[in-house]
C-alpha cells in the first residue's frame, strides 16, 4: 500500500480528520468523523480485498460510543482453575465444528459462549444456503474454505443426521441474448466453484421451476448449492463434540486475559479463571475484542446487518430450489445478494439485505429492510405475497475490511488461533474451517494422541411425521408420548419436546426447544402450542411455571399467579 496516496484520498474525503499509519501488523486508522458510516467508509477505502495486512480501525464517531457486549447474569466459580488443552471462545457453527474436530484427538477441550445456548448469533440468523462459491473471487481464503466445506457437507450431515438437500441454484437472466456468453463461462465456473455449472434455456427453466417469473429468459444452474438448517447443524456439532468428550459451558463470558511475553497465561470469565494451553478465537462479531484482550489485535470487524423474511409453508409449492434474477440483487458488493430460498423444513426465505451497523447485538427488524428485500425478489417470483410472511429475523455478519476469512495462529501472541472475519459463506465453509483450525491447534500443542473412542455419528431426535405409518405406530406403542401432538402446525409431539430437553447439550427454554424440534415455527408462531411447551418445560425441569423463559434471562413468560408465587396457564 502506498501510504502517501491513501492519505491524500482520505484528506480529500474527510478534510484531514482521518490518519493512516503503517504499524507492525497492519494499517491503523485514527481520527474523528461525523458518523459510524463514515468510519466504515474510511476503512473500506484503505482496505485491499484479501490482503493479509489488515485495517485496524480506531476512528471514533462524534457523539457515539461502541456498545459493550451484553454480559450473562450468572456469576460463580464453576470453571475456576480449569486447565484445558484448548479453550474455544464462541459457540457458533465454526466454534462447534472446531470443537468436534479436536475431539478426534485425546485432548481436554472446553468451549465457552456468553449466551444461554449455542447458535444464537449469526449461526441461527442466516438463510441456511450452502453456497457453490459463484460470487467469491478466486485466491481468497474464503473461496478455498467455501469449496472445501461444500464438498464435506454430504458426509458431515450423514454423520450428524442433519437434513441436507443438494437442491442446486438458478442464477437467472432477463435476456435470451446472454445465452452464447453463458456457454462461454462454463469452463471458468467448473474450474472455480464447488460442483458443476450448466446453461439452462427458458423452456427447460419453466419445466424445472414452473412458477419462476416470466422475466427470466435463461439461467445458469449450479448443482453444488444446497440447503441446511444452520442452527440445527450447530447444535448437532455441539452434541457430537460433547459425546466425544468436550465440555461446553454456556452463560460464560471472557472478561480479561493475562498475557505475559506474548503468551496467554489465563483467561478470566464470570465463572472463574481458566488456564488454557491454547486459545481459539471463534467469537464472531466479538473476535476483534478477544484479539485485543489477547494482545494480538491485527484486524478489525465492522458488523453488517441483514434482514430476512420467512414465508408460510404453503409458499414452498412455488419453488423447488434456490433462485435469483440478475438485476434484482443487492447493489452492495459485500453481500451474497440474497434470493428466494426453499428451506429443508419446508418454508421459503426472502433476503437478506446488508446494512452497516455498530450494534453487534441488535437483532431488531425494521419495515424498510423487509419491504426492500421482499420487493426486490418479487421480480423473480411473481407469486410472492406479503400475506405469506409469518415472521422476520435479522443477523449480524462479522466482516473484516478485507472481506476475507482469518484462520491463523496469533501474530504477537503465540498460543492463540483466530478463526475470525467469518461472514457469508461461513456456514458453507464451517466443516473446512473446523478441520483447518484443528490442524493449526494440534501443531501448536505438539505431539497429540488420537482419540480411539471418537465416534463421528450423532443420533438425531426421532421425527414421527417423517416415519412410515407402520414405523410411527410401532414408535407410539413403545412410547405414547410420540402420539401426543403438541404443535399442530409442525406436527411436533410431546416425545420430541422431551427428547430435546434430555440431550447431551440440554435446553430449558421455549426458544431452545423451538430451535431443536420446531414447535412454534409454523403459521401461528406458537399461539396454540406455546402454553403446552411451557408446561412440559416446567414439569421436566421441576421449576414453577413463572420461571420458564422464552430465551434470554429476564424473558420469563408468565408474571405469576394471583395471590401466589407460581405462574399458571
Amino acid at each position: 500500500m502506498n501510504i502517501k496516496k491513501v492519505q491524500k484520498r482520505l484528506d480529500v474525503r474527510f478534510g484531514g480528520k482521518v490518519r493512516i499509519e503503517d504499524i507492525e501488523y497492519g494499517f491503523r486508522l485514527t481520527g474523528l468523523v461525523d458518523s459510524w458510516e463514515q468510519a466504515v467508509e474510511a476503512g473500506l477505502m484503505c482496505a485491499k480485498n484479501g490482503s493479509k495486512k489488515h485495517i485496524i480501525n480506531d476512528i471514533a464517531a462524534a457523539g457515539l460510543e461502541k456498545p459493550a457486549a451484553i454480559p450473562p447474569e450468572i456469576h460463580d466459580q464453576a470453571l475456576e482453575g480449569r486447565r484445558p488443552d484448548v479453550l474455544i471462545i464462541g459457540g457458533g457453527v465454526v466454534g462447534c465444528a472446531i470443537a468436534r474436530e479436536l475431539t478426534k484427538e485425546k485432548l481436554d477441550i472446553l468451549l465457552i459462549d456468553k449466551e444461554y445456548d449455542v447458535a444464537l448469533h449469526a449461526s441461527s440468523r442466516n438463510d441456511g444456503m450452502v453456497h457453490p462459491g459463484i460470487d467469491i473471487r478466486p485466491g481468497l481464503l474464503k473461496k478455498k474454505m467455501n469449496n472445501r466445506g461444500n464438498a464435506l457437507y454430504d458426509q458431515v450431515c450423514r454423520d450428524l443426521e442433519v437434513p441436507f438437500e443438494r437442491s442446486g441454484q438458478f442464477l437467472c437472466f432477463k435476456k435470451k441474448s446472454y445465452l452464447p456468453l453463458l456457454f462461454l463461462t462454463i469452463p471458468y465456473w467448473n474450474l472455480t466453484i464447488a460442483g458443476k455449472a450448466r446453461v439452462i434455456t427458458e423452456k427447460k427453466l419453466r419445466r424445472l421451476e414452473p412458477d419462476i417469473s416470466s422475466e427470466a429468459k435463461c439461467a445458469l444452474f449450479f448443482d453444488g448449492a444446497g440447503m441446511v438448517c444452520p442452527y440445527g447443524l450447530t447444535i448437532a456439532y455441539a452434541e457430537n463434540a460433547i459425546d466425544n468428550g468436550a465440555q461446553i459451558s454456556l452463560n460464560t463470558m471472557v472478561c480479561d486475559m493475562k498475557v505475559k511475553s506474548g503468551h496467554i497465561e489465563s483467561v478470566s470469565t464470570n465463572r472463574g479463571t481458566i488456564y488454557p494451553a491454547v486459545v481459539v478465537n471463534a467469537a464472531g462479531v466479538f473476535a476483534e475484542d478477544i484479539a485485543q484482550l489477547a494482545e494480538d489485535r491485527f484486524f478489525s470487524i465492522h458488523p453488517r446487518k441483514g434482514t430476512t423474511a420467512i414465508l408460510d409453508k404453503k409458499a414452498r409449492r412455488h419453488i423447488k430450489t434456490i433462485y435469483t434474477l440478475m438485476g434484482t440483487q443487492s447493489k452492495s458488493s459485500h453481500t451474497k445478494g440474497g434470493g428466494i430460498v426453499g428451506t429443508v423444513d419446508g418454508n421459503v426465505l426472502i433476503g437478506p439485505d446488508a446494512v452497516e451497523t455498530m450494534e453487534k447485538e441488535d437483532f431488531s427488524t425494521h419495515s424498510d429492510s423487509i419491504y426492500y428485500t421482499f420487493d426486490k425478489h418479487a421480480h423473480a417470483g411473481k407469486w410472492l405475497t406479503a400475506s405469506d410472511i409469518i415472521t422476520y429475523f435479522a443477523g449480524i455478519r462479522a466482516a473484516t475490511y478485507e472481506e476475507d476469512f482469518i484462520i491463523e495462529k496469533g501474530r504477537a501472541t503465540d498460543n492463540i488461533v483466530h478463526a475470525a472475519g467469518i461472514q457469508s459463506p461461513g456456514l458453507t465453509a464451517a466443516p473446512a474451517i473446523g478441520l483447518e483450525t484443528a490442524s493449526i491447534v494440534t501443531r501448536l500443542l505438539g505431539k497429540t494422541e488420537k482419540n480411539l473412542h471418537f465416534h463421528p455419528h450423532r443420533k438425531a431426535i426421532v421425527k414421527p411425521k417423517m416415519l412410515t405409518d407402520r414405523e410411527r405406530v410401532s414408535l407410539i406403542e413403545e412410547n405414547p408420548d410420540y402420539g401426543q401432538i403438541v404443535c399442530r402446525c409442525e406436527e411436533i409431539s410431546k416425545g420430541e419436546i422431551l427428547d430435546a430437553m434430555r440431550r447431551s447439550l440440554p435446553c430449558d427454554t421455549v426458544d431452545g426447544i423451538k430451535r431443536r424440534v420446531r414447535p412454534g415455527m409454523g403459521r401461528c408462531q406458537g399461539s396454540f402450542c406455546g402454553q403446552q411447551v411451557i408446561r412440559l418445560i416446567a414439569a421436566e425441569k421441576q421449576i414453577p411455571l413463572d420461571q420458564v423463559r422464552k430465551g434470554y434471562p429476564g424473558s420469563e413468560i408468565l408474571l405469576g399467579e394471583k395471590g401466589g408465587s407460581h405462574g399458571h396457564l
